[in-house]
């Protein structure tokens, strides 16, 4: 076999949906100058996409930071400047061909996915690293050699290799989600932990085409105020670094981030197919105020000692809707700060560069660890539309609406898992049991369940431009609190008609009483009080079960 094989801007890797909703692999050059045919990137995985869309986010970050649509030599120097040419590349509805060719071009040696010096998202230095096969490096099956998948979506040879193009796409999503099972191999080194992007609350903007999602992400001003340093990707670098669990400085250029090497690979390849991998660890540093990265939720922390309040990112939960972090999205109260991504927009629509009426679409991504992020358990997904001016000072009303909406809807969801708890006791269950806190948690997150689609449309109705008028507001409030109202008191009904007949009967535990028609009237009792539900309100109905 050659040393040097496929080339990442000549052969097709990337997967692309179409308008169609037909999948097809494209070269990388495709997947931009193309980007407005296409919907949306189409990977195995979510994961595999947001690393990939970061991956396509470099280049255009080091073009257009550099030259004009013409790809005259014009660097970003002044914000104005910044808005002006974002807004023309929106304008055009896609990328100037001349611009990202004459860059690829000028860089293709580097674009190679197997060469001696320079493999792509490589360093020949990973190959003192741990090895692995290629099942672990695919992320629908991600096995190691002691922890085989019982139902693998892969067998055989299929399993035991993969396409170069499969690889390619793999090893993109390994550098950003790669958990921490891999020992050093130097002696007295620090942990680097998981992947940059597994420790984030991915996050980022999706329009109607690829080309869209890839300029609302295209942050050309960091949190929409500040320039960027020269934009510096990892395959501009003479020499990559090489050396295992490297700490450095947090990159302020976007391209240097975005290609940010996590981990130092090396693929393994025989028969023309990639069989498995080599790693150490790589670049890493600390998750405190990195202030740089423009798709990440954000947690507020008080901080302790000399240490002042700080921001890290927001991991994503597996059982906690993106809605229900609508307080974190928004950094209400004054605290924490807004992903990046929502700031470049929110000035966009400022600027009038955006449409006044746009509705951003953010999706989320992210990857669920087990045991010290050992493993990867499972891949997250969530997606919330909600009009941008929520996140301005107009805005500031609605957005309190919106937290105590989320407030009572949470509270309610409590009350749900009592009631499921009541009953539990009534139909002769064994209190404080770990059968009991499971009917008590099935209760309150099948409300979340029930109330996700409303709730995300009911946000996406509200409109700040329209005005914030406490008689607007009202009826909004009421509207909410009428349709959670309804479905938590349906849930509650159902819960007891099937608590069965000793639920009905009852018994005593410890002074108290316990049946299901007394837990429903305390239930009842307290969802009206938490929604303040009327009696001559129309959705109220006959709350006997």
């Amino acid at each position: 076999m050659s040393e040097i094989a496929f080339n990442l801007l000549d052969e097709p890797w990337i997967r692309l949906m179409g308008e169609d909703c037909a999948v097809r692999e494209c070269t990388l050059p495709q997947a931009l100058l193309e980007s407005h045919r296409y919907r949306r990137l189409a990977g195995e995985l979510p994961t595999q996409d947001v690393a990939i869309l970061r991956l396509l986010l470099a280049v255009l970050h080091t073009v257009f930071y550099r030259v004009d649509l013409d790809g005259e030599e014009d660097p970003i120097e002044e914000p104005t400047q910044a808005l002006q040419r974002w807004q023309r590349l929106w304008k055009a509805g896609c990328f100037p061909e001349a611009p990202i060719r004459n860059y690829l071009k000028e860089w293709k040696e580097r674009f190679w996915l197997f060469h001696p010096e320079h493999p792509f998202f490589q360093v020949p230095s990973a190959a003192a690293g741990t090895q692995y096969t290629a099942a672990k490096l695919n992320g629908e099956l991600s096995e190691s050699s002691n922890k085989v998948r019982l139902f693998p979506v892969r067998a055989g040879q299929d399993k035991n290799g993969l396409s170069y193009a499969e690889a390619a796409r793999w090893l993109v999503n390994l550098n950003g989600f790669d958990d921490t099972s891999a020992k050093p191999k130097g002696k007295g080194l620090p942990s680097p932990g998981a992947g940059w992007l597994g420790k984030l609350g991915l996050v980022y903007v999706e329009g109607k085409t690829l080309f869209e999602t890839l300029m609302l992400n295209l942050t050309l001003l960091k949190d929409g105020r500040q320039l960027w340093e020269e934009p510096a990707p990892v395959w501009e670098l003479d020499k990559p670094r090489g050396a295992e669990r490297t700490e450095i400085a947090m990159p302020n250029n976007q391209a240097e981030l975005l290609t940010l090497q996590s981990r130092r690979l090396l693929l393994i390849r025989e028969n023309a197919q990639v069989v498995g991998y080599a790693l150490l660890g790589g670049d890493f540093f600390s998750k405190i105020n990195a202030d740089a990265e423009q798709m990440t939720l954000w947690e507020y922390r008080e901080g302790k000692k000399n240490v002042p309040p700080y921001n890290q990112p927001k991991r994503l939960k597996p059982d906690r809707q993106m809605w229900r972090d609508f307080s974190v999205i928004t950094a209400a109260e004054g605290k924490g700060k807004i992903p990046g991504v929502m700031s470049w927009v929110l000035l966009l629509k400022s600027k009038r560069i955006l449409d006044s009426k746009f509705v951003a679409h953010f999706r989320a991504a992210g990857a669920k660890y087990g045991d010290k992020d050992f493993f990867v358990e499972d891949v997250l997904e969530d997606h919330l539309d909600f009009h941008v001016s929520l996140l301005e000072e107009a805005g500031k009303l609605w957005d309190k609406l919106v937290q105590d909406e989320i407030a009572q809807t949470e509270k309610a969801a409590w009350h749900l898992g009592m009631l499921a708890e009541n009953l539990f006791k009534a139909a002769g269950g064994q209190p404080d049991s770990n059968a009991q806190t499971s009917r008590k948690d099935l209760a309150s997150q099948t409300y979340y369940g029930q109330v996700d689609i409303p709730f995300r449309k009911w946000l996406a109705s509200i409109d700040p431009d329209l005005g914030d008028g406490e008689t607007r507001r009202a009826e909004k409030d009421a509207r909410w609190r009428r349709e959670a109202y309804r479905i938590a008191l349906e849930q509650g009904r159902k819960m007891v008609q099937n608590a069965g007949q000793a639920a009905f009967t009852g018994r005593w535990i410890d002074g108290t009483f316990y049946s299901s028609p007394d837990a429903f009237n305390y239930f009842s009792w307290q969802l009206k009080k938490l929604f303040k539900i009327e009696n001559s309100m129309k959705e109220e109905a006959d709350e006997k079960p």
